[in-house]
């Protein structure tokens, strides 16, 4: 119900905004500030993509904790949408997400949330030709008539 309720009121509470302040500012300022955030966003929507893919291949690659990489990365995308969208309250919310403490809040209060677990060796790990993956296996005799196991179509 209250997800309802801020659907609602989200565009009333633009609406008042629009004029209070459009009032405040004049047509050709108001028109100014969500002309120029939605090209910041646009901007920053833009140069995100593939600088995003690579900060994340990056983390991967090292065995690092990819979490803050993309938690970070997510949000400054949801402030770049924010800030294409028309209005002042979007707008003050995607600038407030693209300061930086301000994801780092976010992310933490989510991964407290959500119970996010992340995999960390205590061995070191070494690479010179591949990826060692450490891990126990069991041979399945292939030449035994097998069952359907209930997923599969046989």
């Amino acid at each position: 119900m209250p997800i309802f309720v801020l659907i609602l009121l989200w565009p009333l509470v633009e609406i008042a905004l629009f004029v209070t302040l459009g009032g405040a500012l004049g047509l050709g300022l108001t028109l100014l500030v969500v002309l120029g955030t939605g090209a910041l966003g646009i901007a920053i929507l833009r140069g995100q993509g593939l600088r995003s893919a690579g900060r994340l291949r990056e983390r991967m690659a090292g065995f690092r904790d990819p979490l803050a990489v993309a938690g970070s990365d997510a949000l400054r995308m949801l402030a770049a949408l924010l800030l294409i969208l028309p209005g002042f309250l979007t707008d003050a919310l995607g600038l407030l997400l693209l300061v930086p403490l301000v994801r780092e809040i976010i992310i933490a209060a989510l991964a407290r949330r959500f119970g996010v677990a992340s995999m960390q060796s205590d061995q070191p790990v070494r690479r010179s030709d591949g990826i060692i993956i450490d891990g126990e296996f069991t041979e399945i005799d292939q030449s035994l008539p097998r069952k359907p196991s209930g997923w599969t179509q046989h």
